[in-house]
């Protein structure tokens, strides 16, 4: 990543998760992304899937495509907020972020937050990112 350093750190005394990262620094010239809320829309603006699943892998291909659209990805993630409609069981959307992420190593910081309501009535989740470039 030329003469951007990019450390990832889970120190002893913080519990260790494949999910999520701790703690993420970053040193050097970088270009900071910074992705508002996506939700699961397509480009027509509209709802893609009624389940946690489908939402959240239409999600994540918007978060794709902003990601492409800013010359990154998503090796270049450093942290997520997700908002999660309360009574959602969050575990389809990991399994679809598990999907896209794959082997990779150093997944990114991660705040997940339980909501009363996202933009429209039919959004049950939403998902901010951050990434940085060299």
């Amino acid at each position: 990543m030329g003469n951007l350093k990019i450390e990832h750190i889970n120190p002893d005394g913080l519990i260790k998760n494949p999910a999520f990262t701790n703690v993420v620094t970053v040193q050097g010239n970088a270009k900071t992304i910074y992705i508002g809320e996506i939700n699961a829309n397509n480009e027509a603006g509209e709802v893609i899937g009624k389940d946690m699943k489908t939402q959240t892998e239409q999600v994540l291909k918007n978060i794709g495509t902003a990601l492409q659209a800013a010359g990154a990805d998503w090796e270049n993630l450093i942290k997520w907020t997700i908002y999660v409609l309360q009574g959602q069981d969050i575990r389809p959307g990991f399994e679809a972020f598990q999907k896209i992420w794959g082997n990779r190593p150093n997944p990114p910081l991660i705040t997940v937050m339980f909501v009363a309501a996202l933009g429209r009535p039919e959004h049950l989740v939403g998902i901010e990112a951050i990434a940085v470039v060299p």
